[in-house]
């Protein structure tokens, strides 16, 4: 969806649904992306500077709804099941 779109603007009849700012801020947002580590999200530049080494922390946060799912998965496959195509549906009691 263009982000004038986004934000409100109705398209009239005639009009074209992409602006050139909208194109601008597409392709800002792909490059942003692209520069992405695909694991945390951080841009590739700095985070693999050398001189960021000390430069992070990190924070061990469980999901729960994650680990209910993780057991459930050990728990399948030690019973001797198969988790090729397996999908978990979790939900909240």
């Amino acid at each position: 969806m263009p982000r004038s779109v986004f934000l409100g603007r109705v398209v009239a009849a005639g009009e074209p649904l992409w602006l050139d700012e909208d194109r601008a801020w597409a392709f800002a947002l792909a490059e942003v992306e692209a520069d992405a580590c695909p694991e945390c999200g951080q841009p590739w530049g700095e985070a693999t500077d050398p001189a960021s080494e000390e430069a992070y922390r990190a924070e061990l946060i469980r999901c729960h709804a994650c680990s209910t799912s993780a057991s459930a998965v050990r728990a399948y496959q030690d019973k001797g099941g198969k988790t090729e195509g397996l999908h978990v549906h979790i939900e909240k009691r």
